[in-house]
């Protein structure tokens, strides 16, 4: 089994707040493994210690207690920097520059130069969609492409593992959907990608495993493939009508409803057979069989709720 692409192991953080300079804890014993070539979502409300842990990853803060590694470095290696690629939620760019010069500024920190900068610049910029803005300077940019750059820059060192806050932030609905095709297109490549987002849909289309994070704990963590899964519950589709088969479901099914034509219900695993047997043998045309999945959202607001009383 392949390396965990990052490691977090029991961290604290705290950090002196008010007037009497009392100490507040921003992440409590936090722990988080994100296997190497997933798509990763670190998910949590406003002030639930997101940030503080992506600063701790980056080593722009060390946490009091706990440790961890990043691509098998340990926390604040320089080495894993030069294979981190990385976008705040709020960036600030150097707006005098334009697209293209300021993708080879960021180049030049990590000891690109000549054509191969050049190139890799060219090839970043056509892939965010700002190739026929590149001539502007970044004060003549929309927010949503000033969002596009800000991806091409976390991506200008060919990174192994690229950390994104929010990376949907003032993209129209084409924008998002392209940076998820992105994304994904950079798993393919096998690279790991720690995303965290508000936009808890663009999560659920996209990641392979979340931890949702509360009050500084890890509250969920897992697959979203067994997150999600409702157990012992089978939602089957069909189409057509029969009376007969319908009543004979009506007996086994649950939450029956009708979705764009077709018969959607649920029925017990164990009960799975029987309804297929039924459908068989009617006029009734299978459409699929799935495990029943409740949505990401639900799952999030149930965390957070158990873990803020």
């Amino acid at each position: 089994m392949a390396d965990p692409a990052l490691t977090l192991n029991q961290i604290k953080k705290s950090y002196r707040t008010g007037f009497k300079r009392t100490r507040s804890l921003a992440v409590d014993e936090l722990s988080i493994n994100v296997p190497a070539g997933q798509i990763f979502g670190l998910l949590g409300p406003n002030g639930a210690g997101k940030t503080t842990t992506i600063k701790i990853l980056l080593g722009v803060v060390f946490p009091d207690s706990g440790g961890g590694t990043i691509l098998g470095r340990p926390l604040g290696d320089r080495a894993s920097h030069r294979k981190l690629g990385f976008l705040p939620e709020q960036p600030y760019f150097y707006t005098f520059l334009t697209a293209e010069k300021g993708l080879k500024l960021y180049g030049k920190f990590f000891g690109l130069d000549g054509r191969e900068l050049a190139d890799r610049s060219a090839e970043l910029l056509d892939m965010v969609g700002l190739a026929r803005g590149s001539h502007l300077t970044l004060d003549k940019y929309s927010k949503g492409m000033l969002q596009r750059f800000g991806i091409a820059q976390a991506l200008v060192n060919d990174p192994e593992l690229v950390i994104l806050d929010e990376p949907s932030s003032g993209l129209d609905p084409v924008g998002q959907k392209e940076v998820r095709d992105l994304l994904v297109h950079l798993k393919d490549q096998g690279k790991t990608i720690m995303l965290s987002s508000h936009q808890l849909s663009e999560v659920e289309n996209i990641c392979d495993s979340v931890s949702i994070i509360n009050r500084g704990r890890c509250v969920r963590e897992g697959r979203l493939s067994e997150l999600l899964d409702v157990k012992g519950l089978r939602r089957i589709t069909v189409s057509g009508t029969d009376p007969e088969s319908a009543d004979q479901l009506s007996e086994i099914a649950e939450n029956r409803k009708q979705e764009d034509g077709r018969t959607v219900f649920e029925v017990r695993e164990e009960m799975t057979f029987r309804a297929l047997e039924v459908v068989r043998f009617s006029g009734l045309g299978l459409v699929s069989v799935e495990p029943q999945r409740r949505r990401l959202e639900d799952l999030f607001m149930e965390a957070v709720k158990e873990t803020s009383n």
